[in-house]
């Protein structure tokens, strides 16, 4: 689809991954392969991936992942490990001895005790720290679950409160600070909390439902089929129906589970991750992975299912051929490996040869491979990872479907989506920043217009900003007071993820508040938008139909033609290669978002296809007013140079008329740079200059108007008009040549009068004296 070149900065963006893999993990891993230690132990309340020795753990930070970095070390005591967490303010270490005993160290004194079940018939299943107001940590048992306070001076646990019920297992994540409890012969039989720093949420007891394959056989739901994922700050749980080859899609609300529908596996075993907001289901046994984007509850793959690939950090093209090829040698057979753990949200571990890989998505190759052209800039503009990547492909793809002469409906569709995405984040930066709903920058080269400022505005939620206070913990001794009064469960914080409003806003730039660092806290269903149940094979909506190409069969770009095509290309490549660098210089100064203003669209789009594209400029004079309905409709300003371009566009077809129409009915807005094009053009046509000239008059642009009056030849005129209006910025003298030039000596007369009369200190100016001398002589 877009420039096969490889001397083309654009082209290496949009093509550089040969569209082979839209998923992959970067090679060099975090590696974890240290002798004499005892597992591999995921800590994601601090982001820690923890490996035990015999007297000492070992802690690597996941959220650098640089393989470089050694170790931080604590010592602990000797003994089993079944499991392992730090505390969140990482002063205790919290290590599950056995099924019946976890013990507690103190890092700050050393201290250490232990805390056992204190009925032999009951067994710890696992445990977990909360920023929750009224407890440390959570214990989850096969009797219940139970809330504690941990008193670091007297070095004990308080219990709070305990519920009892039958508990299977359980799955939790910090990210979402929702713990899932299955219980019943089946384990489809869930209860659910959430512990967040605004309270405790007790969900509603709910049923997963699974297909029986016999009629007497009761299939039993197991742990790893039971997945946690927080995609644009809100809760689904998925579970695979191994038997009925089918992910079930659940959402929680505070008040309600609600089944979203079914996503279909092609494996027994798969996994679940969640990168920039966007949902990869690895088919482990099939070895693919496939793409899903649920921000408009859309069960549709964004993409045919690829293989994930494993790629090498290289400078250039070929080293990248190179390191990839030697790397899939000696790593490939263990893709998908069965020791192998995916880790909320974006990380794998591999437990045999103790790395952790990050997984990322390849958003050229996504672009490369998809055909419906509005859908894939929503998707990238919804992208958060890597703004100025996602900017730079939406602003190839324009050029490219422009170059290309793509149908005016399709690139209409894909610049509505461009101006709302950027409409979305200056009406949601306002309201962040309490000021007008339409923030503005003044052109330098204009003195009337303004636009928006790309980069000074950014909403970090869908629907709205959530203010996420961490409970900041204070000492243990005058804690424990104050949280005994509180009651065990209390209601998060009234703040709801609005989906009504990102619904309302399709293609906005989309930003998790799923971190660890921020709760993600749940809303009622009654505010928030209903979702319908959907599956894939009843879903029909135009939206979600997405026809999908071949990686790496996109539509070319046009080739120029003529002896001058190699000149022009190249020239071409520089413009882009400065451009992109431009805006990645920018982007770094500016807080990050995606969004595309008109000011950029202008300089990065139409600029550059202006110069590529030749013959009939009608085409791009109809892409241009189809941007501009666009852009009036979300009641944004238009850089002023893309009305001169439309304006010069239109003379080179001596389409005067329509140029006539478009300045009379405001659809150019004046500016002293449309008025100033107007008069250019009017050389060949006089009704152009008269607008002109009425625009800078409308305009107040009086020494401008001035000096064309005098330019004209119309010097009485424009010294009545400089006296009416008090231009004084215009020199004398222009007014006396212009007189002098008409070789009429009662008219210069006339203008030395004026000036001696009515400009002070003019009969003391050398100008006076000379054109008396002038006026002597022509007499």
């Amino acid at each position: 689809m877009f420039g096969s070149s490889s001397r083309d900065p654009s082209s290496a963006v949009l093509c550089g991954s040969g569209a082979l893999s839209h998923v992959y993990i970067q090679h060099p891993p975090l590696r974890c392969n240290i002798p004499e230690t005892h597992g591999l132990f995921y800590d994601d309340g601090n982001k820690l991936l923890l490996s035990p020795t015999s007297d000492q753990v070992l802690s690597w930070k996941t959220a650098q992942c640089d393989q470089y970095d050694p170790p931080n070390s604590d010592s602990i005591s000797e003994g089993p490990v079944l499991s392992i967490r730090y505390s969140l303010d990482k002063k205790v270490i919290c290590i599950q001895r056995s099924n019946q005993e976890i013990q507690f160290k103190n890092k700050e004194t050393g201290k250490s005790f232990s805390w056992r079940c204190k009925s032999g018939s009951e067994s710890i299943l696992g445990f977990f720290w909360t920023d929750c107001p009224s407890c440390d940590i959570i214990f989850i048992k096969t009797s219940g679950i139970e809330s504690l306070l941990y008193d670091a001076e007297l070095n004990t646990l308080r219990l709070v409160e305990a519920k009892r019920f039958n508990v299977s297992w359980y799955v939790y994540t910090h990210e979402s600070r929702m713990v899932l409890l299955a219980s019943g012969m089946q384990c489809t039989t869930f209860y659910g909390f959430q512990f967040s720093s605004g309270g405790i949420i007790r969900l509603p007891k709910f049923e997963m439902t699974m297909v029986r394959t016999e009629a007497n056989q009761k299939p039993v739901l197991a742990v790893e089929d039971v997945h946690i994922a927080t995609i644009y700050g809100r809760i689904y749980c998925l579970q695979h129906d191994r038997a009925g080859m089918i992910l079930n899609l659940y959402r929680f609300y505070r008040d309600a589970v609600v089944h979203q529908g079914t996503l279909p596996t092609y494996s027994n075993r798969i996994a679940v991750s969640v990168v920039d907001n966007v949902l990869l289901v690895h088919q482990v046994d099939s070895k693919v992975v496939i793409i899903y984007d649920l921000f408009l509850d859309s069960l549709a793959p964004v993409s045919a299912p690829l293989p994930l690939l494993l790629r090498g950090a290289s400078v250039n093209g070929k080293q990248a051929a190179q390191v990839g090829d030697n790397i899939a040698m000696s790593y490939g057979a263990m893709i998908y490996a069965d020791k192998w753990s995916f880790l909320v949200p974006d990380l794998i571990c591999d437990l045999d040869h103790g790395l952790l890989w990050k997984i990322y998505l390849d958003l050229e190759a996504i672009a490369a491979s998809s055909s419906d052209i509005p859908y894939l800039l929503e998707f990238l503009q919804r992208r958060k990872s890597d703004t100025s990547k996602s900017k730079l492909l939406c602003l190839a793809i324009m050029r490219s479907i422009i170059l290309e002469r793509r149908p005016v409906s399709i690139i209409s569709s894909a610049i509505d989506v461009l101006v709302a995405a950027y409409s979305h984040v200056v009406k949601a930066g306002s309201a962040l920043h309490g000021g007008d709903r339409r923030a503005s920058e003044t052109f330098p080269d204009s003195s009337t217009q303004q636009t928006e400022n790309p980069g000074s505005l950014f909403v970090d939620s869908v629907g709205g900003t959530k203010n996420n206070k961490n409970f900041v913990k204070q000492e243990s001794s005058s804690r424990a007071e104050s949280k005994s009064q509180q009651p065990a469960c209390t209601n998060v914080k009234n703040e709801h993820f609005n989906d009504a409003a990102v619904s309302a806003a399709p293609g906005v730039p989309a930003g998790s508040v799923s971190s660890s660092d921020a709760d993600t806290d749940l809303e009622s269903r009654n505010h928030s938008t209903q979702h319908p149940e959907m599956s894939l094979s009843g879903d029909s909506s135009a939206k979600e139909t997405r026809t999908l190409m071949q990686p790496g069969r996109g539509a070319e770009t046009p080739v120029v033609k003529g002896e001058e095509s190699s000149i022009h290309a190249e020239a071409f490549e520089n413009r882009i290669s400065s451009i992109e660098s431009g805006i990645s210089s920018n982007q770094g100064a500016q807080l990050s978002t995606a969004a595309i203003s008109p000011d950029e669209m202008y300089n990065f789009v139409f600029a550059i296809v202006e110069d590529e594209m030749g013959g009939d400029p009608a085409y791009l004079v109809a892409i241009i007013v189809e941007f501009l309905r666009s852009v009036f409709k979300e009641k944004m300003k238009v850089h002023p140079k893309l009305y001169v371009m439309t304006i010069q566009l239109l003379v080179r077809s001596n389409r005067y008329a329509e140029v006539g129409l478009l300045v009379i009915n405001k659809v150019l807005e004046p500016s002293k740079e449309v008025a100033l094009q107007l008069l250019d053009s009017g050389r060949q046509n006089l009704q152009l200059r008269k607008l002109g000239m009425d625009m800078l008059r409308q305009l107040s642009l009086h020494h401008d108007y001035v000096n064309l009056l005098l330019q004209y030849g119309y010097y009485l005129e424009a010294l009545r008009y400089a006296r009416r209006n008090k231009v004084i910025t215009v020199s004398p003298s222009l007014f006396l040549e212009a007189a002098l030039a008409t070789n009429d000596s009662q008219q210069l007369a006339a203008v030395v009068r004026f000036f001696s009369d009515f400009t002070p200190g003019f009969k003391s100016t050398a100008e006076h004296s000379r054109f008396l001398g002038i006026l002597t002589e022509m007499s």
